[in-house]
């Protein structure tokens, strides 16, 4: 018991020196388990993400708007990627973190569990939703296990480059006809409160908040990230000149910040619990596209095994 008490203060000692965690090293078993749960869901949401989006890509209103959004979700294909393979190191298989989705029993985020109705869906995903993300991932790159943060380095710059997408789809649409600035207006009415619930619940109904702070596995907390969110996106809402669908939305110059509304967290739930508009769709178009590929990751291995014989025979 001693010795165990010791690694765990010899590894307190490192995450707050700053150093990172690599794979090999020695860490507490609820460490492994809170990175594996946080980057598998991570991965899962990243290619669950492609979903809404994909349903737009032979709807989209011009070639180069295509061509984008092709580009779009074929980094987050990438950035899934690169994420099962950063949990991997932590010694779980790509194939248990998929039964894990597949079963319902590991998450991805409730955001992408809510229909895309329209183009201008589109532009308010890469501006709310890949805004938000850049805002909770940018604290990801100084994260205390090293194959996380090297992951997220390439994916922050990519993010970066969906949320300007998104914005610019929207600055479009705001300045055609009216009816395009409703359909604006109507996009951002929708996605603006599931938006907020990104980060996570509150503070005092996180139970795993403080932990993964003192481990530097999260730099701020959920409400901090919530609160940067909204004072970085009203103004931007503003140059659009769409209003935010919040009538508790307000300057507090004592604090320094914006207040903003009541999050309604029973919704957030019942989304995360599989009840929400499109849980089931998702998840049904997961397991298909992964049991219609089955001869593909057949015929991939029967290549390798073919190969590795040769070269083993070669040797």
């Amino acid at each position: 018991m001693d010795n165990v008490k010791n690694l765990e203060d010899q590894f307190q000692a490192r995450i707050d020196a700053g150093e990172k965690i690599e794979p090999k090293d020695w860490m507490p078993e609820k460490y492994r388990k809170t990175h594996i749960r946080q980057i598998s869901q991570h991965a899962h949401s990243e290619v669950v993400g492609m979903l809404p989006e994909g349903n737009w890509i032979t709807r989209a209103p011009s070639l180069k708007r295509k061509c984008t959004l092709l580009a779009k979700v074929q980094d987050e294909a990438g950035h899934g990627l690169y994420l099962y393979s950063a949990a991997e190191t932590l010694g779980i298989s790509r194939d248990e973190m998929y039964e894990q989705l597949h079963t319902g029993k590991a998450k991805y985020s409730s955001i992408f569990n809510y229909p895309t109705l329209s183009w201008a869906d589109m532009g308010t995903i890469g501006w709310l939703v890949d805004g938000a993300a850049i805002i909770n991932q940018v604290m990801l790159t100084r994260t205390s296990f090293g194959p996380y943060a090297r992951a997220m380095v390439r994916i922050c710059k990519e993010e970066s480059f969906h949320q300007r997408q998104g914005y610019e789809i929207l600055l479009i649409l705001c300045n055609g006809t009216a009816v395009q600035k409703e359909m604006a207006q109507d996009a951002l009415n929708r996605f603006w409160w599931p938006s907020l619930m990104m980060f996570g619940p509150p503070d005092d109904q996180s139970p795993n908040t403080a932990q993964s702070v003192k481990w530097k596995i999260k730099r701020k907390t959920n409400d901090e990230l919530r609160q940067r969110f909204v004072d970085i996106t009203v103004p931007q809402a503003e140059v659009l000149g769409l209003t935010i669908p919040d009538p508790d939305l307000k300057w507090n110059e004592e604090r320094g910040h914006y207040d903003f509304g009541e999050i309604d967290w029973t919704e957030f739930w019942q989304v995360v619990k599989g009840n929400g508009p499109c849980n089931k769709e998702r998840l049904k178009a997961k397991v298909e596209a992964w049991d219609n590929g089955e001869w593909v990751r057949d015929a991939a291995m029967a290549y390798a095994e073919k190969k590795n014989a040769q070269l083993t025979k070669a040797i």
